[in-house]
């Protein structure tokens, strides 16, 4: 296919003029290619020609080639300022501000002497003020505060003064490091007063000789220097000082100051203020820019508010706001975060279809984007990509390789990706030496952890907040919560400022460990210190507070709102728990339509609770809605979802609904697995339906999953609850046969089943069975033992059975205690059955009803013999009064028998059938 310029050639000033467009365009890509044709078609670049190419060269970092470009200029004396000024300007950006100035290690003499004698010894061209403008920068950018200082002093030795960028860059280098005291001085030395504030050029010849008449003004750059620098210092108060200054000295912010004030916002979290901001600037009649909007875009993706997101994406469409590298990697970034890594990956396509250039922060976007998914292979692949075009991987990139690597397990790998790192002369920083040191804590391998530590420490790498949260969090896995506390204090003493992270991590670890109070003093140490809480440090201590249940949920939500706080997912999650703990369905309903109206998107999590929880109150077709909205939004339903959904419709008692709800789950894109099968085999059984039970069998092993223990216990409990004791044990049979091996449930269940239906010989000589196979009883072993004698009237053995039980440590339950209360109670043995009732309540099993009935109704009949003296009758009359009273106040209703009893005992003569009917009436309405 021929081109249109082989048709057509076009004059030098054409190709310059194409090359120029491409270039400004961002298709940096194709202003070489261009000019390859150019070279192809006879025409001799001129000046404008190589700085243009040159230009292109620097803005990817392809400085080699640029510097090979610029010595065949030499030759031809084919250059001039602007040359050399790109040059600078391409080093000074990949941060190489000393080999701008002529001192290359990386090339040595070559292009030191290339530099400076050909530039400046050759007489071509002088030193400007722009050259030493742009040296300024480097070192700024380099974090070279004091050698910018020094540069500009020399700029007056060769006869050039500084100008308000001079200055400008200078304090803007120094606000990126802090140092805002010498930030301010130089504006209060070198700048002038704020009040009186101009464009701060003054009538300053551009060849930077100083009129030394005029006074160099601060202007909105210097103003937004110090905001930015402020907002990345978390000074947020004053820049916020510096904005107001500037508006009421009458200069207006421009959509740079707007972002920056914006940015600062976002970055403590203070989103709903940005997005404020971000309206008053529309209002003020400033535009915003694809910078403005990329802020706001990543900090709802950071949310979690992906809708949020993608309205102000949808806005820059509208409004014709150009995607560049900044917006598309932003959107690539946001959504790798909100778990979308198909759309980050369209969106990467996106860029490269748009003939845009990535950059290193677009590769160490995706990289991470890949790394934290496990996809070690694109990662390893994009590498390939950084290396075949000079692209090389800064610390960001490796830290999150290395990261990725850990995330999988593959310690080992990671490890060596920081030893290939520091052959590539990228030194681990304290941030690569915590991901290593945390992932070997985690892993177990301690003292590998502590071998990192150590290499860390000789090479004078002070240690970090990371560092400081890695080995809490590894004394926190431990439950060493008084070692954890030592070291965070210990570290505090030695010049470490923990952060919410760190303070966050050791509250947590002290609620989880039951202490409480020194918890709290943490938090409150955080309000004295003025460390803000953020939403996972409020998630934390919603959830610690909530474990004392001293608090309500809605008061602690309520605080955190005030405190201008945005909740997340997992705070929603805990408020649905709070609120399920209170039974307050009505506000975790209300709560649900607040968090989809902010825009979060319900994680499974949410679902299975407000599902599981619809189901319980008996609301199954709200249950279903949710379910079905699930589905919409690509969430199906879990093995936890399935059972409290089985669950609930199982109150049905009706195993067609309760079928035909397993069949609609299925459909939903639930995965059938053993877990699964067993949640509804058991349900059935549960509910005598062992038919339907073992039809659900057939169909499970029919498709190739096998019967466990668990599968079979259900059955045979299926069986023994509906007195099928020859089906049950056909059942426990066929278990053996398959080589299943039963578990003590097994035997405990068939137990229960012989002593239900009486045969108590044949339920110890299972017992027997059962402790020949190895199996020491349990305690439900021993309940089932106790109540069976006990029924028996087998007291001797009953009682011995009892005291084994207790000195094991077992406890028996109120049903065991019953039954040996009733034992008594038949036999007229009444002081020991009041015992047995003290001694439950001392060991805290709470009487039941059935304990009262026992009881009250034991009393009664003791009163009732014919030749017992006034006084017993009188006393035993007393007990049943006292008892049925105390039942009364708990809340239990009696049965009939203890109505009829009671009754007798405190109507008047004559007056018993109106004493029955009127206590009879009274407890059929609390019933009800």
């Amino acid at each position: 296919m021929r081109r249109i310029y082989d048709l057509v050639p076009p004059d030098l000033s054409s190709w310059n003029r194409l090359l120029r467009e491409f270039n400004s365009s961002g298709l940096v890509s194709q202003v070489w290619l261009v000019y390859s044709d150019m070279l192809s078609c006879g025409f001799v670049p001129n000046v404008a020609t190589r700085n243009i190419v040159i230009h292109s060269l620097c803005k990817v970092g392809r400085l080699n080639l640029a510097i090979e470009l610029l010595r065949t200029a030499t030759n031809s004396v084919e250059f001039d300022t602007v040359s050399y000024n790109t040059v600078i300007w391409g080093f000074c950006g990949v941060g190489f501000a000393k080999q701008a100035l002529g001192v290359l290690p990386d090339w040595d003499v070559k292009y030191g002497e290339l530099l400076m004698d050909n530039f400046v010894n050759g007489g071509w061209v002088c030193r400007d003020i722009v050259g030493f403008n742009t040296l300024i920068h480097g070192y700024c950018e380099a974090g070279e505060a004091n050698a910018a200082l020094e540069l500009m002093e020399g700029m007056r030795k060769e006869g050039l003064f500084p100008d308000i960028i001079s200055y400008n860059t200078l304090i803007d280098g120094l606000c990126k490091i802090g140092d805002f005291e010498r930030a301010n001085s130089l504006i209060d030395e070198h700048l002038g007063s704020g009040r009186n504030i101009g464009n701060g050029e003054g009538t300053l010849k551009t060849d930077g000789v100083e009129n030394r008449g005029l006074e160099l003004k601060r202007n909105l750059i210097t103003h937004t220097s110090l905001i930015t620098g402020y907002g990345k210092w978390k000074r947020l108060d004053e820049a916020v000082n510096v904005y107001d200054e500037m508006l009421m000295n009458g200069m207006l912010p421009d959509t740079v100051t707007y972002s920056s004030i914006m940015s600062g916002f976002c970055k403590h979290g203070r989103l709903d203020e940005a997005q404020v901001l971000f309206k008053e600037m529309e209002r003020m009649g400033v535009d915003p820019n694809h910078f403005s909007y990329s802020i706001l875009i990543d900090s709802f993706f950071k949310r979690g508010n992906a809708m949020e997101a993608f309205a102000l994406q949808s806005q820059m469409v509208v409004r014709g706001i150009a995607f560049d590298v900044v917006v598309c990697t932003t959107l690539m970034d946001g959504l790798f975060k909100v778990g979308k890594p198909g759309e980050a990956e369209d969106m990467f396509r996106s860029l490269l279809d748009l003939n845009l250039v990535p950059n290193r922060i677009t590769y160490s976007a995706l990289i991470d984007g890949r790394s934290k998914l496990g996809d070690m292979k694109g990662v390893e692949s994009i590498l390939q990509e950084m290396e075949a075009i000079n692209v090389h991987p800064n610390i960001i990139i490796y830290s999150s390789v290395i990261s990725g690597y850990t995330r999988k397990g593959m310690l080992d790998a990671a490890a060596n990706v920081m030893r290939n790192m520091e052959r590539q002369s990228v030194i681990p920083n304290v941030f690569t030496y915590s991901i290593l040191i945390d992932s070997y804590f985690k892993a177990g391998k301690q003292e590998i952890a502590l071998d990192f530590y150590k290499d860390m420490k000789l090479r004078d790498v002070e240690e970090n907040n990371f560092i400081l949260d890695a080995f809490v969090n590894n004394l926190k896995r431990g439950g060493r919560m008084d070692e954890a506390e030592a070291l965070f204090r210990d570290m505090m003493s030695r010049g470490l400022l923990p952060d919410c992270v760190n303070y966050t991590s050791l509250m947590d670890g002290l609620f989880k460990a039951g202490k409480e109070s020194v918890a709290l003093n943490i938090a409150q140490e955080m309000t004295e210190k003025n460390i803000g809480l953020d939403t996972v440090a409020y998630n934390v201590l919603i959830n610690g507070l909530f474990r004392l249940g001293e608090y309500e949920a809605q008061s602690l939500y309520t605080g955190m709102r005030q405190s201008g706080l945005a909740p997340d997912i997992v705070t929603y999650n805990t408020m649905f728990n709070a609120y399920y703990k209170e039974g307050n369905l009505g506000n975790a309903l209300k709560l649900w339509d607040e968090m989809k109206n902010n825009g979060l998107m319900p994680n499974a999590a949410t679902y299975n609770t407000l599902v599981g929880w619809l189901c319980e109150t008996g609301e199954a077709d709200t249950a279903m809605d949710l379910l079905n909205e699930m589905r919409t939004v690509g969430f199906h339903p879990t093995l936890t979802t399935y059972r409290l959904v089985l669950e609930a419709v199982s109150a049905s008692k009706r195993a067609d609904t309760i079928l035909l709800m397993h069949k609609q789950l299925v459909h939903m894109g639930l995965k059938l697995d053993q877990i699964a099968y067993n949640n509804l085999i058991t349900i059935l059984c549960r509910l005598g339906m062992t038919r339907k039970a073992r039809s659900v069998l057939n169909e499970m092993t029919g498709k190739g999953i096998s019967a466990d223990t668990i599968t079979y216990n259900a059955l045979i409990h299926g069986y023994c609850k509906s007195s099928h004791l020859k089906m049950a044990f056909a059942t426990y049979s066929q278990m053996l046969s398959e080589g299943v091996s039963p578990n003590i449930a097994t035997y405990n269940i068939l137990s229960w089943g012989l002593l239900a239906a009486g045969l108590m010989h044949e339920a110890s000589e299972l017992i027997d069975e059962m402790k020949e196979r190895g199996f020491v009883p349990n305690g439900d072993t021993y309940n089932i033992l106790v109540s069976g004698y006990a029924k028996m009237g087998n007291k001797k053995e009953s009682i011995k059975l009892y005291c084994e039980m207790v000195t094991k440590g077992f406890l028996p339950k109120s049903s065991t205690y019953n039954a040996l209360i009733s034992d008594f109670a038949n036999a007229g043995k009444m002081k020991q059955a009041r015992e047995l009732m003290n001694e439950m309540q001392v060991r805290g099993v709470p009487p039941n009803s059935s304990t009262y009935d026992i009881l009250i109704n034991g009393w009664c009949k003791l009163s009732h013999q014919a030749e017992l003296e006034r006084v017993l009758k009188k006393s035993y009359r007393a007990e049943a009064k006292k008892l049925f009273k105390e039942m009364d106040e708990k809340g239990f209703v009696p049965c009939e028998t203890t109505l009829n009893n009671i009754s007798s005992i405190i109507a008047k003569p004559g007056k018993k059938v109106d004493a029955l009917r009127l206590l009879d009436g009274l407890y059929k309405r609390k019933s009800m």
